[in-house]
C-alpha cells in the first residue's frame, strides 16, 4: 500500500516553501536597498566636493527627447540629484527633457526624486491651456494654492482668469504674499525666485449675497436645461419645462425672475390659459404642480436672488488692467453647501455663455480666458443624459473661442468621463484610500496615466502636501512624462484678503454702478397678471351688466305683469261699477218717487191743493 502524506502536512509544507520564498525576495530587496543607500551616500559626499570636481563627475548636457524625432533640449542635470529617489538617472533626464518647452510656459513647480530636483522644471506650454485641464486631490492637499500659482502666473501674463472663491482665501490674490523662513526655504529648494506679489483682482457676488459686485442671471438666459438640473427634475418634467419657455418666449412673455416663471405656470394651468398649449402637446396639471413646487421651494431657499436684472455680460470677465495684466475675477458663493447644485450650474451657465457669445479664434499663442471650475463633483451628481452632452459639447468646442477650463476636485471620477476625455492636463495631489471605494478609485486613477517609472498607486498615496503627479499636454499635442512635483508657492497672501480691503475695492470697481441696483421692468409677471386683471375685470363688468339686464328685465316683467293685473282690476270694476249704478240708479230713482208720492203728507198736499183748485174745500 502507498503511503500517502497527510493533506495537513503537504499544506504546512507549502507554506513553509511560500514564507521561505518571501524571505529570500526579502533579502534581496534588502541587499538591493543597502547598496541605493550606499550609492546615495558617496553621491551626497561627492556632491560636498568641490565644485570644479563634480563638474567634473556630472554630465554638462543630457539629451533625451520626449517627443519622438524632437531635437535635444540639452537640460542638465547633477548626477547626483538624479539618483535620489525611486527614478534613475536616464528617467530623470528624460522627463526634465520632456518639460523643456521653447515657447511661453507656466511654471508648475519642480521635479522630485526622493528630494526635489530644481534643474528639472515641471511647465506647461502657454498654447496649451485651451486644451482643458484637472486639478484634482483630497482635502487639504494643495489644490487650491495649485490654482492659485497658475491663476497668479496666467494674469501675469496677460490672461484674464474666472475662478469661484468657495473658502474666501483665493481673495488673498489681491494682496501681496507674506515671507517667512520655511517659505523662502521651500521655494529655493526648488528652483523659485520668489516675490510677493499681488494681482489684479475684481470680486463678484453671486445675487449680491456677499462681497461684491452682483452677478445675476435672467432665468431666459439660464435655460430649462440648467434650471432642471438645479430643480432635480425627470427628463418628462425637464421637456415640459422646455414648452414653458418656448411659449413664453413665443408671445412676448419675459422670463426674468423665478416670479415670472411661476406666473407662466400657473396660467398655462389655468382656466384662462390651459388651451393655449393643447397645439404643442399639452402641460399635464400634475407635472406642472411638480415644477411649481420645486419653484417655491428653490426660492425659499434664497435662490432667487439669483434671478433678475441687470443680467451679467460674461465679456466682463475678459478684462486686463491699464499695466496689461490680466484681470482676476473671484465670484464669492456663500453658502454653498446649502445649494451646492445652484452654484455648480451656475458656473457652467457662465461657460455656455461664454461659448455663445465668443467669436471662433482657434489655436492661439495664449487663450483668451482661463475658467476654473472649482468643485467640479457637484455639477455631474445626478445629471441627466441631455445636462451631460451639454457640458460635453460645451467644453470640447470653447477651446476654439480661446477658453481654458480647469476642472478642479478630489478625484477623477468625479468628472464625467466624456468630459475627461477632452482635458489635457492633469495635476493631481495626493489621493486617499480608507475605504474599499477609495481604493478603488485610487487604483481607477492609476490606470488613467501614461506609463511612467513611479508604483502610482503608492507614490499616489505617499505625496506631500503641495506635490503633485503631473503630465500635460506639450506643444505638439502629445502627453509629457509622468512627474512628481514639488508645486511652485503662490505669490500673493495665502488666506484672505481683509474684508476693508475687500470693501474698497467693491466700491471702487467700474462694474459696480452697472451692476449694483436690481432692475425690475415689466416681465411676464406684470404682463401676465395685468392680462389676468383685464380678463377678470370684463368678466366682473359682464357679469354685472348681465345681472343688470336679468334684475331690468325681471323689473319689466313684473311692472307688465301688474300692469296687466291692474288694467284687469280696473277693467273688472269699471264693468261692474258701470252695470250697478244704471240699475240701482232706476231702481232707487222709482222707489223714491214711490214713496214721495204715496207718503201721507203729500197724498194730503195734493188733495188740498186739488180741493183748492177746484173749491172743494169751501164747501165744508
Amino acid at each position: 500500500m502507498t503511503d500517502e502524506k497527510d493533506p495537513a502536512v503537504v499544506a504546512a509544507e507549502a507554506e513553509l516553501a511560500r514564507l521561505q520564498a518571501e524571505a529570500d525576495a526579502a533579502q534581496a530587496a534588502l541587499r538591493v536597498a543597502e547598496a541605493r543607500a550606499r550609492l546615495a551616500a558617496a553621491q551626497a559626499a561627492a556632491a560636498q566636493a568641490p565644485e570644479d570636481d563634480v563638474r567634473a563627475s556630472a554630465p554638462a548636457v543630457v539629451a533625451g527627447p520626449a517627443d519622438g524625432d524632437a531635437e535635444p533640449t540639452g537640460v542638465a542635470v547633477p548626477e547626483s540629484a538624479a539618483a535620489r529617489g525611486p527614478l534613475e538617472p536616464e528617467a530623470v533626464r528624460a522627463i526634465a527633457d520632456g518639460y523643456a518647452f521653447e515657447a511661453e510656459t507656466l511654471d508648475i513647480g519642480a521635479l522630485v526624486n526622493g528630494e526635489p530636483v530644481p534643474e528639472a522644471q515641471i511647465r506647461i506650454p502657454l498654447a496649451m491651456l485651451n486644451r482643458h485641464g484637472l486639478v484634482a486631490g483630497a482635502t487639504g492637499t494643495g489644490k487650491t494654492r495649485t490654482l492659485q500659482g497658475l491663476a497668479e502666473q496666467l494674469a501675469a501674463k496677460g490672461v484674464p482668469v474666472f475662478a469661484a472663491d468657495i473658502k474666501g482665501d483665493l481673495s488673498g490674490m489681491a494682496t501681496p504674499g507674506v515671507p517667512s523662513d520655511r517659505l523662502l526655504e521651500r521655494t529655493r529648494g526648488i528652483g523659485q525666485d520668489w516675490s510677493p506679489e499681488a494681482s489684479a483682482v475684481e470680486y463678484l457676488a453671486l445675487g449680491g449675497i456677499g462681497k461684491g459686485v452682483p452677478v445675476r442671471a435672467t432665468v431666459t438666459g439660464f435655460g430649462p436645461l440648467l434650471l432642471s438640473k438645479v430643480l432635480g427634475l425627470n427628463s418628462t418634467q425637464e421637456s415640459s419645462l422646455a414648452l414653458v419657455f418656448h411659449y413664453a418666449d413665443r408671445n412676448g412673455l419675459p422670463l426674468v425672475d423665478l416670479e415670472d416663471l411661476r406666473s407662466v405656470l400657473s396660467y398655462l394651468t389655468g382656466d384662462e390659459g390651459k388651451g393655449e398649449l393643447k397645439q404643442l402637446g399639452g402641460l399635464s396639471s400634475a407635472t406642472a404642480g411638480v415644477i411649481l413646487r420645486e419653484l417655491i421651494t428653490f426660492a425659499d431657499g434664497g435662490a432667487d436672488v439669483f434671478f433678475g436684472e441687470p443680467e451679467f455680460d460674461v465679456s466682463e470677465l475678459l478684462r486686463t488692467a491699464a499695466d496689461g495684466r490680466g484681470v482676476v475675477s473671484l465670484l464669492e458663493v456663500p453658502g454653498v453647501a446649502s445649494r451646492p447644485e445652484l452654484f455648480s450650474t451656475f458656473l457652467m451657465y457662465l461657460l455656455a455663455e461664454l461659448f455663445e457669445v465668443l467669436p471662433e479664434v482657434g489655436d492661439t499663442d495664449k487663450p483668451k480666458l482661463v475658467f476654473f471650475f472649482d468643485e467640479a463633483h457637484l455639477l455631474f451628481a445626478n445629471a441627466s443624459k441631455d445636462f451631460v452632452a451639454a457640458i460635453t459639447q460645451t467644453v470640447r468646442l470653447v477651446r476654439s473661442k480661446g477658453v481654458g477650463v480647469f476642472f478642479v476636485t478630489q478625484t477623477p471620477k468625479d468628472v464625467h468621463p466624456d468630459v475627461l476625455a477632452q482635458l489635457g492636463s492633469r495635476v493631481q495631489h495626493q489621493l486617499r484610500a480608507f475605504t474599499p471605494d477609495d481604493a478603488k478609485a485610487l487604483r481607477a486613477t492609476v490606470g488613467t496615466y501614461p506609463t511612467s517609472g513611479y508604483d502610482l498607486e503608492r507614490v499616489l498615496q505617499e505625496l506631500g502636501t503641495g506635490e503633485a503627479i503631473v503630465t500635460v499636454m506639450s506643444e505638439k499635442g502629445a502627453p509629457t512624462p509622468v512627474a512628481w512635483t514639488r508645486v511652485r508657492a503662490p505669490q500673493g497672501l495665502m488666506e484672505p484678503t481683509p474684508d476693508e480691503r475687500i470693501d474698497e475695492a467693491v466700491a471702487a470697481s467700474p462694474l459696480l454702478a452697472k451692476y449694483g441696483d436690481r432692475v425690475d421692468r415689466e416681465s411676464a409677471y406684470e404682463i401676465l397678471t395685468a392680462k389676468m386683471n383685464a380678463a377678470e375685470e370684463a368678466q366682473r363688468r359682464a357679469e354685472t351688466d348681465a345681472e343688470l339686464a336679468r334684475q331690468k328685465a325681471e323689473i319689466e316683467k313684473a311692472s307688465a305683469a301688474a300692469e296687466k293685473k291692474a288694467q284687469q282690476e280696473y277693467d273688472r270694476l269699471i264693468r261692474k261699477t258701470s252695470g250697478a249704478r244704471t240699475r240701482t240708479s232706476s231702481k232707487a230713482e222709482k222707489s223714491t218717487l214711490e214713496r214721495v208720492l204715496g207718503s201721507r203728507s203729500t197724498q194730503t198736499l195734493i188733495n188740498g191743493v186739488i180741493r183748492g183748485v177746484f173749491g172743494n174745500g169751501r164747501r165744508r
